[in-house]
């Protein structure tokens, strides 16, 4: 293993000003956009789930649920008020992609471009507009992959802490960082430095290090996940399933689409400077692992943006070789990081007017959930309001889904709506409702969820959805079901209610 005397691998100054400043300018933009639409269905979600804090909930550890109340608490329960969290984790990863940079040799026009490079990125801009747990994942990721490169230039043990305080962070959000480690030490095992990881008294000194500077953060979650029957361990089944064969063949592709084709270039030089340069060797690992990573991925049918903050790490390995370039070429690398800016932003951020997103859903369809959930309250209330008034008192709410559930949450009250049940995701933990419940039932669903009509009686629809734009997303055309009651007591039927 290479050392810290070893000339080749003497550090260049971090070019903190420019690096702050890119950083600084994208956080500003985040959060001037952030208002344009409105709340996420997951950001509407995480608010509710705030509310009832706990260690854990089906489909993730507790996190980003808590991310979502500080930053309502700090800023307003508003979309700019969630999102300013994001905006800084944003800047955040912006400036831990310099950071690879120079890890990997970047002189300071090298961490400059890898810092401008995550800032017209797609998944940057995308994460940095809304609280979702990737948001949090690429910048916990980024900040254990340099840990990691770290370790393997320097070989000093004193990385091995920080190491396992970075996953048992990241535990708190996904134990997706799992599959991470997994990959990591592949790239370890296959590419070297082999020696961290060979079981000697004194290499495993340092993981077993790591391990018990993990275990607080990540034993209150995996006890929550143990005790709960790994409910985790099912959404991700689900999310294989729903996403298919023809997701599988996708995962390059998208991830190409996501971080932005015209930076291509600086990764795939980043893939072959990792590969070929000997003096890099023992970085390596980290290009197998995201190897690794996507072969995981698409044979265990994740989802297409989990290897991403591994392509990041491979970016900034390719703006050193790049950064030369510039310096006889700076029109047309401002040209094309330009260009990459408007496409990415097109993308991922509220840019065009609400009507017209069916272009950018095509490729991510998450920004067409911005949009209807107030007017999908304003017709709830007009369902509430067929229900007889002396019969409110006994009537139940119940959402098909948590997106639902947590507009309704937000907007119901000032609308005269109470608190909504649902099956869906955590909010099973929260319910049934109560036994003396029994009067009628109005039932919110997505347009053709007939299914979730199955066990209630004399269903009608008393209302539709409309977003006002055309937005095709999942709650246009939404269903406000008013149903006579459920057909057995709510103690008996919430079990058959729960859905991940």
């Amino acid at each position: 293993m290479r050392t810290r005397g070893d000339a080749q691998l003497r550090l260049a100054p971090f070019a903190a000003g420019p690096v702050g400043g890119i950083a600084a300018a994208a956080a500003a933009l985040l959060i001037a956009m952030s208002g344009r639409y409105g709340f996420h269905r997951d950001e509407l979600y995480f608010l509710l789930a705030g509310r009832h804090l706990a260690w854990g909930y089906p489909d993730q550890p507790p996190l980003s649920p808590l991310l979502a109340r500080l930053g309502a608490e700090l800023f307003g329960a508003t979309p700019t008020g969630v999102r300013i969290l994001p905006a800084l984790l944003a800047a955040a990863s912006i400036t831990l992609t310099a950071l690879l940079a120079r890890e990997l040799g970047a002189g300071r026009g090298g961490q400059v471009l890898a810092a401008a490079a995550a800032a017209c990125s797609g998944y940057v801009l995308g994460n940095g507009h809304l609280l979702s747990t990737a948001t949090f994942d690429l910048t916990a990721w980024l900040t254990l992959i340099l840990l990691m490169l770290r370790l393997l230039r320097t070989g000093e043990a004193r990385w091995w802490p920080l190491l396992g305080a970075a996953v048992g962070i990241a535990l708190l959000n996904k134990l997706l960082v799992l599959g991470l480690l997994a990959a990591l030490a592949a790239g370890a095992l296959t590419a070297g430095p082999r020696g961290l990881l060979v079981p000697r008294p004194r290499t495993l000194l340092g993981p077993l290090t790591a391990l018990l500077t993990a275990l607080p953060f990540a034993l209150p979650v995996l006890w929550w996940q143990n005790a709960h029957g790994w409910p985790e361990l099912t959404v991700a089944q689900g999310i294989s399933a729903a996403g298919g064969a023809g997701g599988r063949l996708l995962v390059l592709p998208l991830q190409v689409l996501q971080l932005s084709p015209l930076l291509a270039p600086l990764w795939l030089a980043g893939l072959s400077r990792l590969l070929r340069r000997p003096e890099l060797r023992w970085a390596r690992p980290v290009a197998v692992a995201w190897v690794v990573l996507c072969v995981l991925v698409t044979a265990g049918g994740g989802k297409a943006y989990y290897p991403i903050p591994l392509l990041y790490a491979l970016t900034a390995a390719g703006c050193e070789p790049y950064a030369h370039w510039a310096r006889e070429h700076r029109t047309k690398l401002a040209g094309g990081l330009l260009a990459a800016l408007l496409t990415s932003a097109l993308a991922a951020l509220p840019v065009l007017p609400a009507s017209a997103l069916a272009v950018p859903m095509t490729v991510d369809p998450d920004i067409g959930e911005e949009v209807g959930w107030p007017e999908l309250a304003r017709a709830t209330a007009t369902g509430w309001e067929a229900i007889p008034a002396e019969q409110r008192a006994t009537a139940v709410l119940l959402t098909a889904n948590y997106g639902e559930a947590g507009a309704l949450a937000q907007y119901g009250p000032a609308l005269g709506l109470p608190s909504p049940y649902s099956g869906h995701m955590g909010l099973y933990a929260w319910g049934p409702p109560p036994a003396t419940a029994t009067g009628p039932v109005l039932l919110v669903h997505p347009a053709g969820y007939t299914e979730a009509e199955e066990h209630f009686t004399g269903c009608h629809a008393v209302a539709r959805v409309d977003n006002g734009h055309g937005t095709a997303n999942q709650e246009q055309h939404a269903a406000v079901v008013l149903c006579a009651g459920p057909d057995r007591a709510w103690a008996a039927l919430w079990p058959l209610l729960r859905r991940y």
